[in-house]
């Protein structure tokens, strides 16, 4: 399995979003290695829970479901860590503090580092909270991914900036309907922005739904992330490997070739 910084030497990486247990852990496992072998450079795999602040609709119903069909933080480590050696692209746990303090962080970093977790990211945690925790998994050489969003005062973005690691979830707009920053040069100068705080690989999230808003987010980051239209895509399968493989190869390839066919920073 390859680090996190190493899946954005020489490309723009392409990380997806699902949410484990979602419809149950055998499934994820089969769809973290059939992403894996379509070229996908980062599997973002979401920790379910019953308030997921920073997720919309069609992640929340995806995390309901999983934790309907009985899946828990346990599980989910415990199917990560049966997948070891069958795949290369590194992980990234996304999930929130309630589940992890009820685990036991201690625990969780030790049992992340078993499950081959390159990167942890928890949006409900407080940057200047995160020390503790980040420590932990810095322990265990597991990167502690933070978050920024457009509107990241400058001296907030430098004390991100500091604390994050791996790389730096940008937050973005694309998607928002009538929303003037949708267009590539508010995209170019919020990256510039972030880039100007921080030598670390910048990844764009939050509403890349398709392949034209990837090559766009690829034209001005280092990665892209595609959760929810993923999770849409891939509900109707259900656990019909035949159906998911149609859905989901299609999909990632075509998003593939938007990344690589961006256009330079």
């Amino acid at each position: 399995m390859t680090t996190l910084k190493a899946a954005f030497e020489g490309k723009k990486a392409l990380i997806t979003y699902i949410t484990a247990g979602d419809p149950d852990l055998e499934t994820t496992g089969y769809l973290l290695r059939l992403l894996d072998r379509e070229g996908v450079d980062i599997l973002e795999v979401g920790i379910p829970f019953s308030d997921p602040l920073a997720d919309g609709p069609v992640i929340q119903q995806a995390g309901q479901r999983a934790l309907a069909g009985g899946a828990t933080l346990k599980k989910i480590l415990g199917m990560l860590a049966g997948l070891r050696g069958a795949i290369s692209a590194p992980i990234a746990l996304m999930g929130y503090m309630n589940p992890i303090i009820a685990y036991g962080p201690e625990k969780f970093a030790a049992d992340a580092a078993d499950a081959g977790a390159a990167g942890v990211i928890i949006p409900d945690l407080p940057f200047h909270q995160s020390e503790p925790l980040a420590s932990l998994l810095r322990e265990k050489g597991i990167d502690l991914i933070l978050m920024v969003t457009p509107n990241t005062t400058p001296e907030r973005l430098g004390d991100i900036a500091a604390r994050a690691s791996g790389f730096l979830y940008c937050v973005s707009r694309l998607g928002v309907t009538g929303d003037a920053r949708t267009g590539e040069a508010p995209l170019k100068d919020y990256i510039g922005r972030v880039r100007a705080r921080t030598s670390l690989p910048l990844a764009l999230g939050f509403g890349v739904n398709g392949p034209e808003k990837a090559r766009l987010a690829a034209c001005v980051a280092d990665g892209v992330v595609v959760g929810s239209a993923l999770v849409s895509l891939l509900h109707p399968c259900g656990a019909d490997r035949t159906r998911l493989v149609a859905a989901a190869s299609g999909f990632v390839r075509s998003l593939r070739e938007a990344v690589d066919g961006a256009c330079a920073i």
